[in-house]
C-alpha cells in the first residue's frame, strides 16, 4: 500500500475522529454499554460466589470474561457498521467516492475506526472489572491478545455483511447494525460450553469463530491451558468469513455504483 493510499485512509479515520473531538456524548456512548454490562454481570457473579462459596469463583470469572470479550466482537462490528452509516446519514457516501478513495481503502479506514472504538469502549470496562471485582482479564496471559484479535476479525466479517445488506436494501437494513450480532450470542457459547447446546446445534456453534474463542477462554481460566486447536479454528474461520464477506461487499458495492444507489441510499 503506497503513501497516497495511507493518506486517504488516515483522512477517512480523521473525518470520523473529528466527530468525537467536541462531542462528549458520543465518547460516553462508546463506554456506556460495555461498562453497564460488566457492572450488572459483576454483581451477578459476586452474588453467585457468596451463595455457593469460593468454589464458584472460577466459574463466575468465566462469566465476567465472557462479557468483556463478547463486547470486543460487538464493538468491533458496531464500530465498523456505524461509521459506515455516518457516511449515509450525512449524505456523504457519494462525495467520498467522487474522491480518489477506493472501496478497499474505505474498508481499511472503517476497520481503523473500529479498533479505536473497541479500545475506548472496552478498556474502561476491563479496568473497572479489576477495580470492582478483582477480575483481571489479562491474567490469562498473552493469549488474551489472540482472543481479542479473533473476535475483532469476526466483528469485521459480520460488519461487512451488514454493510452489504445496507448497500442492497438501503435504510431498511440499518437496524441490523445494532441487532445482528446479538442474534449469534446463543450459539457463540459466551457463558456456557458448546456441549450444553443440543447436539444438532453444536455444529452451528462450531462454525462460528466466537465459539472457539470462548471455549479457549474457559480452558485458560479454569485449567490454565491454551487450547491451540480452538484458537487455530477461530482464526481459520475468521479468514473464511472475511474472504466471503469481502467478496459479497465488493459485489454489492459494484451493483450499488451501477444503479446510482451510492447517491440515493438512505433516502
Amino acid at each position: 500500500m503506497n503513501r497516497a493510499a495511507l493518506r486517504r485512509i488516515w483522512g477517512m479515520i480523521y473525518r470520523h475522529l473529528a466527530l468525537y473531538r467536541r462531542s462528549w456524548p458520543r465518547v460516553l456512548e462508546l463506554m456506556y454499554w460495555p461498562v453497564l454490562q460488566m457492572v450488572v454481570w459483576g454483581f451477578t457473579t459476586t452474588y453467585l460466589i457468596g451463595l455457593q462459596g469460593n468454589s464458584a469463583a472460577l466459574a463466575a470469572g468465566t462469566l465476567l470474561g465472557g462479557v468483556l470479550l463478547w463486547e470486543v466482537a460487538l464493538r468491533s462490528q458496531m464500530g465498523f457498521s456505524i461509521s459506515f452509516l455516518e457516511e449515509i446519514w450525512s449524505r456523504n457516501l457519494g462525495h467520498v467516492f467522487v474522491s480518489p478513495l477506493r472501496p478497499r481503502e474505505l474498508v481499511a479506514a472503517l476497520m481503523g475506526m473500529s479498533i479505536i472504538r473497541v479500545l475506548v469502549g472496552v478498556l474502561p470496562a476491563v479496568l473497572l472489572a479489576w477495580l470492582l471485582y478483582a477480575f483481571g482479564l489479562f491474567a490469562m496471559g498473552p493469549v488474551v491478545v489472540a482472543f481479542f484479535a479473533a473476535l475483532l476479525l469476526m466483528g469485521w466479517a459480520v460488519a461487512l455483511g451488514v454493510t452489504s445488506l445496507i448497500l442492497r436494501h438501503g435504510a431498511g437494513a440499518e437496524a441490523l447494525a445494532w441487532s445482528i450480532l446479538f442474534g449469534l450470542t446463543p450459539f457463540s457459547a459466551v457463558f456456557y460450553p458448546v456441549a450444553v447446546l443440543p447436539g444438532w446445534l453444536q455444529p452451528v456453534a462450531l462454525a462460528l469463530p466466537s465459539a472457539h474463542v470462548f471455549e479457549g477462554m474457559r480452558a485458560a481460566l479454569l485449567d490454565g491451558t491454551i487450547a491451540w486447536g480452538h484458537l487455530g479454528a477461530a482464526f481459520a474461520l475468521d479468514a473464511a468469513w472475511l474472504a466471503l464477506m469481502a467478496w459479497v461487499f465488493m459485489a454489492q458495492f459494484e451493483r450499488a455504483r451501477i444503479r446510482g444507489a451510492l447517491l440515493s441510499i438512505g433516502e
